[in-house]
């Protein structure tokens, strides 16, 4: 496929995010609009509210874009969401006869403020990068003993809070927890001070479902992808998960970008899982190219000074696909909502320089890295900013996530001193 001109003319550059390719959906508002849902098409957005009130876009008998959320479209299945891709390409592609009425329902992205384009039902983390999980294991287990034993058999998952999922841009403040340094018989209450990044896809559920089903079924459910930063407090972690797993390390924030990206503008992205050690069970066997080519990095901007990037790799290193993930999670009979969020788990690739997380990259503070600046980083400090960025690349056009961003803001005063 190649790039799909638009009338709006900041979409045709070869290196726009936004191109008519993409079509990406959130939620934004504005000085003189509340939140609303909109379409990106280069840097202007699309009213989708104001689209539907003119008559532009009728997808149903009661109105579907009167709330600032993209649950309801979601809901109504695979069907209308494709006819809502077809009719957004026919009104903004070069010689489109709505050209007139459309453009007045444009607005531009440097005077829009972005929301969380869903509300979140339900936040599921996985663990399903290899490197990643190599990496750690061999860290706190060593090289023989790197992988759990059903790692290679099971996407492994815990359930999160959908509650502290939040939109790129929002600051994220370190946390307190109990942590227990090995010279210390008992715990402390203290900030964290091993706070990470975990640089991810998240995968947003658009079919509801119960009971289980096949990878193909879980396929078909999933609406779209966002960047996903799950924040990790990893001393916090290393005190409590054992022998039940992660609960408040990972409880703080997790960020996603404001966009979400649409599986059918990621269809001729498709890749496949890699080769597989030990054949996956019926359920869980792949069923065609599940994975996308990706390209991912991650900036870390110290306060006042300039960005770095600091780990470059690629969402295909997934060793289980997102689909997999979602069937894995429907196996107990568990029920699966509409606006459900999944995140990849930890996305590193082989190179050191392709790992996802400082916890790898600093190899558990042994090994700090060198920013452009010339300060060093084990783990984050406060006022460092985090922006994780993600593009598929075209045939002369790319699809992009928008920046997914998060600034450390210092801990609070000891919230329970007296």
């Amino acid at each position: 496929m190649t790039l799909m001109k638009s009338w709006v003319e900041s979409a045709n550059a070869t290196d726009h995010p936004f191109p008519l390719n993409n079509l990406p959906y959130g939620v934004y508002s504005t000085t003189d609009a509340e939140a609303r849902c909109g379409v990106a098409i280069g840097d202007m957005i699309l009213d989708m509210q104001a689209a539907e009130e003119e008559g532009l876009i009728v997808l149903a008998e009661d109105p579907l874009f009167d709330v600032p959320y993209w649950n309801d479209l979601m809901e109504q299945g695979p069907a209308v969401w494709a006819a809502l891709r077809a009719r957004l390409i026919a009104i903004l592609q070069e010689g489109a006869e709505e050209r007139a009425a459309v453009e007045p329902l444009l607005v531009s992205m440097a005077d829009a403020e972005m929301h969380l384009p869903i509300v979140v039902s339900e936040y599921t983390d996985f663990y399903a990068g290899r490197h990643h999980a190599t990496n750690v294991g061999t860290m706190f287990r060593g090289a023989e003993n790197a992988l759990p034993p059903n790692w290679l058999h099971i996407p492994i998952g815990y359930n999160g809070r959908a509650s502290s999922v939040i939109v790129s841009g929002t600051p994220v403040r370190r946390p307190w927890g109990q942590l227990k340094s090995p010279d210390h018989d008992l715990p402390a209450f203290l900030p964290c001070r091993r706070f990470d990044l975990e640089l991810e896809m998240g995968a947003i559920v658009g079919m509801a479902s119960e009971g289980p089903i096949t990878v193909q079924e879980a396929d078909d459910a999933i609406f779209g992808y966002v960047l996903l930063n799950d924040w990790s407090a990893r001393d916090i972690q290393a005190w409590e998960y054992q022998p039940l797993g992660p609960f408040q390390a990972k409880a703080t924030a997790t960020s996603i970008s404001p966009w979400i990206v649409t599986r059918a503008a990621l269809d001729p992205f498709r890749c496949d899982t890699p080769e597989r050690e030990f054949e996956l069970l019926d359920h869980l066997k792949d069923c065609g190219p599940m994975l996308f080519d990706i390209d991912l990095s991650v900036d870390l901007a110290p306060e006042g000074g300039p960005a770095t990037i600091i780990a470059r790799t690629n969402y295909r290193e997934m060793y289980y696909s997102s689909a997999q993930q979602l069937a894995h999670h429907s196996t107990s009979g568990c029920p699966m909502n509409v606006a459900d969020l999944l995140g990849s788990g930890t996305i590193s690739g082989a190179e050191k320089d392709s790992r996802g997380s400082l916890l790898e990259l600093s190899w558990g503070g042994k090994e700090p890295i060198t920013l452009d600046s010339g300060q060093q980083r084990s783990f984050l400090e406060d006022g460092d900013t985090l922006t994780l960025r993600g593009h598929a690349q075209g045939d002369g056009y790319r699809i992009g996530f928008g920046d997914c961003t998060g600034t450390i803001l210092p801990a609070l005063e000891n919230p329970y001193a007296r």
